[in-house]
């Protein structure tokens, strides 16, 4: 297992879901819920530089068919405008199928509601895409998903 601080991203129409790694890679922890428009790369960009960042993992929203959805090239531009700012530092498009589901059930299961969730459940869904990304490369010893290779026309 690789060591180093990775970030997660949960690409939202409305907001940004962000999390963190610890150093040895074992356990992601909720960050911030960034609000999408001006200025979102540059916050996680921010973020990236305060926990000097080894990686950034970006969840990949694929249909349960397999198929790419409304939100898929959404999420791949968003992604190479990181990895564009964040040059070397890679970038890695992981499948996130069900990561808001699975957030907004484990917070309704702690008794949160919809309504006072709002702000904290684009953390969790970025805590689950890249606890994922973790688990699946401690199991298979290699990075998860794809890497993004950064355009320097985008």
């Amino acid at each position: 297992m690789r060591t180093g601080v990775r970030l997660g991203i949960d690409v939202g129409k409305a907001r940004i879901g962000v999390s963190r790694s610890d150093l040895h890679g074992m356990m992601a922890l909720p960050v911030e819920t960034v609000r999408r428009g001006d200025g979102d790369v540059a916050a996680i960009l921010a973020h990236a530089a305060e926990y000097d960042a080894a990686e950034i993992v970006v969840g990949l929203p694929i249909g349960m068919s397999g198929a790419d959805t409304a939100s898929t090239e959404d999420a791949r531009q968003f992604a190479m405008r990181i990895a564009v700012g964040v040059a070397p530092t890679p970038v890695r498009l992981v499948d996130e199928r069900l990561s808001t589901v699975s957030a907004t059930q484990a917070l309704r299961a702690s008794g949160r509601t919809a309504r006072n969730s709002r702000g904290v459940v684009d953390q969790v869904a970025a805590v689950i895409i890249l606890q994922h990304a973790l688990d699946v490369e401690r199991s298979s010893g290699n990075p998860p998903g794809t890497a993004v290779v950064p355009d320097e026309r985008t």
